[in-house]
């Protein structure tokens, strides 16, 4: 996957064009993040259709490198609550691990993103993971 193609993949992704974001992924694919795993279509959807009712999240690649089976990014995660996101609330959705933000919060998140392609070029797999620079 090339650039120009992950870069129509992130705007269907930060306009919440979730149809068109899963069309980028394979018919059977898994996503890891925050202790979380994500397989499918039903349960990509489900946890985007939670989350982004409480959080405007926006993604902001830095690096990138890609070749036919694997694309590593290095990018800003933007979070910006939209309501108050709650701990029971995401305990309730079965996402209690989750940071939580109150309404109008804004956080910037390092983050590496690491996608397995297949033949056709769609994710596979993507593996996230947060880190924290170093404090001064």
């Amino acid at each position: 996957m090339d650039r120009a193609r992950y870069d129509d993949y992130l705007q269907c992704f930060n306009r919440r064009d979730y149809e068109a974001v899963l069309a980028f992924w394979a018919d059977d694919f898994e996503i890891v993040f925050a202790g979380y795993r994500l397989r499918g279509r039903e349960q990509m959807l489900g946890f985007y259709r939670f989350f982004h009712q409480y959080v405007a999240e926006s993604v902001h690649p830095s690096a990138f490198i890609s070749d036919d089976k694997l694309l590593v990014i290095e990018a800003t995660v933007r979070l910006e609550a939209v309501q108050t996101l709650t701990s029971e609330v995401a305990a309730a959705h079965g996402f209690g691990r989750l940071f939580c933000l109150p309404l109008g919060q804004v956080i910037e998140v390092p983050q590496f993103i690491h996608y397995h392609l297949d033949a056709q070029g769609r994710f596979t797999k993507a593996l996230c993971a947060v880190f924290e620079p170093p404090h001064d």
